[in-house]
């Protein structure tokens, strides 16, 4: 049979990408947007230790699909494909017109209908570990536009955030006594609603290229993996449904890991029960436990001591920072362990920094200029030291097939729960860490 034309191959990469774009889209769209909710829903700085223990839970989803693997066996991933799109898709168009919405519980305001929706698009993103499997329909080198698309399911909200805005707000000075007034609120170019309708149309269109990509497959010419030729090839490669089970594992984080697929692995990262696969899993554990559960909780109390701008920043770049050193570590990975171990201790000088400014809020040490430089810098290469640090060592463990990959999904996920579980008491019930009211001045003599 004649071979795709140059056409059909670019229009498969564009599928692939648009296709990969849903991964994590609606949480780090959730999680960009938080310097826009913190200031209208009732849990206020609290919320992103609700949002992070959602994540953590959401995680449950990866028993779900264990169930279908094995009680649908030879089903394919067509259909748990199509539920996590259509849950993702359903989930944060209901956000638009419901995010807002409060119930009493216990006597006090609650967003459950944020929560709910927030639980619901987690299990969704958790459970796209089905996505990667279906590209054994295509050729390796659509991998890389899969990939590209995960960077981008991070980078896009990212830009949608930063074009929104955070708004500002005014303090007015009574005229009587010098004090100051009630504030006064200049919103964001567009409300929230709008975001999640935009976010919405996102995940559409990734809907809408996997259904592209089930209709343009099977008209495509079957060609042998070992054909050579420019380009892309197109065709069924027949792999083994333990590889499969090992590239699942990939997906089981947002794009910082999904990147780890694509570097060469490392020999030494075979044996487990030694002390460099130990000391890899331990890394993993801890990076995931901090950038997922510990860092996420605390961020708001960091950074809107010195205003929403600052929180914003923080939260978008520091979001944005992921993606990019996910790009770095394909290109340049270190496999060094005393290199991976020092920059660890570096992100986590970033992260004592942070959290020392979180157990200072509202009333932080640095002056307000040179204070939200140094929390948004701070945030942004502590997130990308961490993300840089977790695909690195995600990538020296994937030679060792599927026990070594099984046991790094274990270590992210468990430092995952660990992390936010262990940071919800804190700031959710005990109120460690403390808020401040807008226009209240609680650092004065």
């Amino acid at each position: 049979m004649a071979a795709p034309t140059l056409g059909r191959l670019v229009l498969t990469d564009l599928l692939v990408a648009f296709f990969g774009m849903a991964s994590w889209a609606a949480v780090n769209g959730i999680w960009v947007e938080l310097p826009v909710l913190v200031k209208d829903l009732p849990e206020g700085w609290s919320l992103p230790s609700y949002l992070s223990a959602c994540v953590a839970l959401g995680n449950l989803g990866l028993l779900v699909v264990t169930l279908w693997r094995r009680l649908a066996l030879g089903k394919g991933e067509q259909v748990p494909i199509q539920v996590v799109q259509a849950l993702s898709v359903v989930g944060t168009a209901l956000l638009a017109p419901l995010w807002h919405h409060v119930v009493p519980v216990a006597g006090q305001l609650h967003f459950v209908a944020f929560l709910m929706l927030a639980l619901v698009l987690a299990l969704a993103c958790c459970t796209t570990v089905t996505f990667l499997p279906f590209l054994n329909h295509l050729p390796p080198p659509f991998l890389r536009s899969f990939f590209l698309g995960q960077g981008l399911s991070a980078l896009l909200p990212c830009v949608l955030a930063l074009v929104q805005g955070v708004g500002h707000l005014e303090c007015l000075t009574a005229p009587t006594n010098s004090t100051s007034g009630p504030p006064l609120n200049f919103p964001e170019h567009f409300p929230a609603s709008t975001f999640f309708w935009a976010l919405t149309t996102l995940l559409v269109t990734s809907a809408a290229a996997f259904q592209g990509l089930l209709l343009l497959l099977p008209s495509l010419p079957s060609v042998s993996t070992g054909c050579s030729g420019p380009g892309h090839q197109l065709g069924s490669l027949g792999a083994e449904e333990e590889e499969k089970e090992e590239e699942d594992l990939s997906l089981q984080e947002p794009p910082s890991q999904a990147a780890s697929t694509i570097p060469d692995p490392d020999p030494e990262a075979h044996q487990l029960l030694s002390a460099h696969g130990a000391f890899l899993l331990g890394l993993l554990a801890i990076t995931s436990a901090l950038t997922n559960g510990v860092l996420p909780a605390m961020q708001s109390f960091s950074c809107l001591a010195y205003g929403r701008l600052a929180y914003h920043l923080a939260v978008v770049l520091g979001s944005a920072a992921n993606p990019l050193a996910c790009f770095l570590a394909m290109g340049l990975l270190c496999r060094s362990l005393a290199g991976l171990g020092g920059l660890s201790l570096l992100g986590m000088l970033f992260g004592a920094y942070l959290m020392a400014l979180a157990i200072l809020s509202p009333c932080p040490e640095v002056g307000t200029t040179a204070g939200v430089i140094l929390v948004v810098l701070s945030w942004i290469l502590c997130l990308c030291v961490f993300s840089y640090v977790k695909v690195a060592a995600s990538s020296l463990l994937h030679g060792g097939g599927r026990p070594a990959l099984l046991a790094a999904g274990v270590a992210i996920q468990m430092g995952s729960l660990l992390g936010a579980g262990a940071m919800f008491p804190p700031t959710s019930i005990y109120h460690v860490f403390q808020s401040r009211k807008d226009c209240v001045d609680p650092c004065g003599p």
